[in-house]
């Protein structure tokens, strides 16, 4: 078993702030191409005012975790996933792209260095955030020629708190995520400013979080927040388990891509489905529409019980966290620390 040096303490670390010692960066320049790969203490950045990347928005970043194996060893869930998804937020924004292998020795190196400062507490974790941005100091109109690739990490708790309980969400009638063409189907820093206002007005709403309409007709759900929405039809063994399509307007999530294969694993009936709001408030009149849950990176796997909306609220089956989701849930933590068979060789382990 790894034994942990100066093991920490395992109260809640809540998200978002309690950063790990480290961080690792790499360096990108057309003459060079990528080089100066450092793991170093973390450090606040210096930079000119005129960066590219502050101006413009030539900034993209990924979301994983790596999580304690039973063994006491680390294993991070489905990097060469983000590492693509990386690629294609790289490719987007008119960024060079990071090789596969260069993004998961940067994850690598930075989780074996403060993997320390993990408990192990099953409910925590060490969140990634890998980051690349345009450095040049120019404000030309132009693509950045020169890149900072950097990965920090952070412990995490959980994003809606200690305790694993419904959320309530707001539907956003008058504003919009992405639009077709856009760029909701990648992680750029730009698609998530701008959604902080409906945000607001969600959690002065009494809500934790925003559900986001198709820009075009304002009628088919697409994402919660910075999450994939799944909606379970039935009961039991039979239910369906669905979520919306990829449309090019949400982002393709690596939770819900896992969740739909421990769905049909489960044996559930697993599919992708459109979603009107006036539909989803009618199914759960009917009770047909039983459960939904929100997933992500941070969410990992999140009830939603309560739904306001102009046209009227709703609340999803009792407005508690139902059987599908729980187990769902369960299954998906699971893999991540270790303690079932992982057949699609998810983890990736850090030696």
């Amino acid at each position: 078993m790894t034994a942990l040096l100066n093991k920490p303490e395992t109260t809640s670390p809540g998200h978002g702030d309690a950063f790990t010692r480290n961080l690792y960066s790499l360096r990108y320049s057309p003459d060079l191409g990528w080089h100066g790969g450092t793991l170093a203490p973390m450090t606040d950045l210096r930079m000119h005012p005129a960066t590219i990347g502050l101006h413009y928005g030539q900034v993209i970043f990924e979301g994983m975790k790596a999580f304690r194996q039973a063994d006491g060893s680390m294993a991070v869930f489905r990097p060469y996933e983000n590492a693509r998804r990386f690629q294609r937020s790289a490719a987007r924004l008119a960024m060079p792209e990071l090789p596969e292998e260069l993004y998961v020795s940067g994850v690598d190196q930075l989780v074996a260095a403060d993997q320390v400062e993990l408990s192990d507490d099953p409910d925590h974790s060490l969140y990634l955030r890998p980051l690349m941005f345009g450095t040049d100091a120019n404000l030309m109109l132009r693509p950045s020629q020169e890149y900072l690739f950097l990965v920090m990490a952070f412990v995490a708790g959980g994003f809606f708190g200690d305790k694993v309980e419904p959320v309530s969400v707001l539907i956003s009638r008058d504003q919009a995520r992405a639009m077709p063409g856009g760029t909701g189907n990648v992680k750029c820093a730009a698609n998530y400013g701008p959604s902080f206002v409906a945000q607001r007005r969600a959690q002065e709403a009494g809500c934790q979080q925003v559900v986001w309409l198709d820009a075009a007709e304002r009628t088919w759900v697409e994402e919660m927040g910075g999450m994939n929405l799944f909606f379970v039809r039935g009961n039991g063994a039979g239910a369906e388990v669905f979520t919306t399509p990829l449309t090019g307007t949400l982002l393709p999530g690596v939770t819900r891509d896992s969740l739909l294969t421990l769905a049909a694993q489960h044996g559930y009936r697993v599919g992708e489905s459109p979603v009107s709001v006036d539909q989803w408030r009618a199914e759960c009149a009917a009770g047909t529409i039983t459960e939904v849950f929100a997933c992500g990176t941070a969410a990992v796997v999140t009830p939603v019980g309560r739904v306001r909306d102009r046209d009227g609220d709703f609340v999803i089956g009792d407005g508690e966290m139902g059987p599908v989701t729980g187990t769902l849930r369960s299954a998906l933590m699971a893999v991540q620390r270790g303690t079932v068979p992982d057949p699609h060789g998810w983890l990736h382990h850090v030696r």
